[in-house]
C-alpha cells in the first residue's frame, strides 16, 4: 500500500531536520534519520540505484524502476534536505558566529537523547557488543580532536573529492559530515559557495556526494543485515564519542586569519561552563538542551505511536 501525500510530506519535513543537522559541523544527518525511522528504509533505497536498475528501466519502463528505487520517498527526502541546507545555511552560519553556546547546547540535549534511543535497539549486550561500543567511542572522540585544515579556496576536484568522504559521515549517526568537511578545510569553501550561489563549486561537491553515498550505502545495507546488533553498538558508539565535538563550552587555544581577514578559530578545547572566560549562559543553555533532548523524546513517542 502506498503513502499518503500527507505521509511525503512528514518525510519532507524528516529531509529538512536532517539539513538542518548537516549543516552544523558536529552533528550527523544520520542521527536524524535513525531517530525518526526512515535509516534503514534510506539505505535500501539508495543502494537499489544500481545496474540492475537501468536493466528494470530498459525491460519494464521507468514506473517500475521508480518503484524499485523507492523514488517518491527519495525525492520527499532529498527534496526536504537541499530545501533545509539552502534555507537555513545562512541562519546556521550566524548562529554559529553569534550564539554558539546556545545553538551547540541545542544540539547536545538532541544528541544525548538520541544515545539512548538507539543504544535501546541494541538487543544483546554482550562483551563483543561492548567491545565494539568502545571502539566507536574513541574514533568519534578521536576525530573531534583532529586539528582542522586551513584551507579557504579549493580546487573542484578537491571538492568533488570531500562531497564523496563527507556524505559518508553524514550517514553515519554520530559522525558529522560538516565537521568532516571541517577537518579537510573544505566546509567554509562550500558554505560561502552555497551563500554566494557559486553553481560549479555545489555541483562539484553534489556529485561527489552521489558517487560516495551509493558507494557507502550498500556496505552499510549489508552490515545491518549481516551484523545487526554489532552495527548498532558501533554506531551508538560513534555518537557518544562525537560528544566532545558538540559540547557547547569551549576554550579556543590558536586562531588562524581566514580569506577575508577575520581572525577564526582553530583549535578548541572543551571546558567547564564555569571555568569559560565570558558569560556562560548556563541556565539558558541547560533550558535549550532540555527542548533537544525533548524533541527527540517526542519524536519517539510519535514513532511508537504510529
Amino acid at each position: 500500500m502506498g503513502r499518503s501525500v500527507k505521509e511525503y510530506l512528514v518525510i519532507g519535513l524528516k529531509g529538512m531536520a536532517m539539513g538542518a543537522a548537516d549543516v552544523v559541523p558536529g552533528v550527523s544527518g544520520g542521527t536524524i534519520a535513525f531517530i525518526s525511522g526512515i535509516y534503514e528504509e534510506l539505505l535500501v533505497a539508495i543502494s537499489n540505484v544500481n545496474f540492475k536498475l537501468l536493466k528494470t528501466l530498459r525491460s519494464e519502463g521507468i514506473k517500475a524502476a521508480w518503484q524499485q528505487v523507492n523514488g517518491a520517498f527519495l525525492l520527499s527526502l532529498f527534496i526536504g534536505i537541499f530545501i533545509s541546507i539552502l534555507s537555513l545555511a545562512k541562519t546556521i552560519k550566524w548562529l554559529l558566529e553569534n550564539q554558539p553556546i546556545l545553538l551547540w547546547s541545542f544540539f547536545f540535549g538532541l544528541v544525548i537523547a538520541s544515545v539512548l534511543y538507539i543504544g535501546k535497539q541494541i538487543t544483546t549486550w554482550n562483551f563483543s557488543a561492548v567491545f565494539v561500543l568502545l571502539i566507536g567511542v574513541f574514533v568519534a572522540y578521536y576525530v573531534t580532536t583532529l586539528n582542522p585544515l586551513v584551507n579557504d579556496n579549493s580546487s573542484l576536484w578537491f571538492m568533488f573529492l570531500a562531497g564523496s568522504i563527507a556524505i559518508c559521515a553524514m550517514i553515519l549517526p554520530g559522525i558529522s559530515g560538516a565537521f568532516i568537511l571541517v577537518l579537510l578545510g573544505a566546509y567554509k569553501p562550500i558554505l560561502a559557495a552555497l551563500n554566494n550561489s557559486d553553481y560549479k563549486t555545489i555541483a562539484a561537491v553534489f556529485f561527489g556526494a552521489i558517487i560516495g553515498l551509493l558507494a557507502f550505502s550498500k556496505v552499510l545495507k549489508w552490515l545491518f543485515s549481516k551484523y545487526k546488533n554489532h552495527t548498532l553498538a558501533v554506531l551508538t558508539g560513534f555518537i557518544i564519542g562525537s560528544l566532545n565535538k558538540i559540547w557547547p563550552w569551549k576554550e579556543t587555544v590558536s586562531w588562524r586569519i581566514n580569506s577575508h581577514g577575520i581572525s577564526v578559530p582553530l583549535k578548541q578545547y572543551s571546558i567547564s561552563p564555569f571555568s569559560f572566560d565570558g558569560d556562560a549562559k548556563v541556565v539558558l543553555a541547560l533550558i535549550i538542551a532540555a527542548v533537544g533532548f525533548g524533541l527527540i523524546l517526542l519524536m519517539e513517542k510519535l514513532a511508537v505511536k504510529k
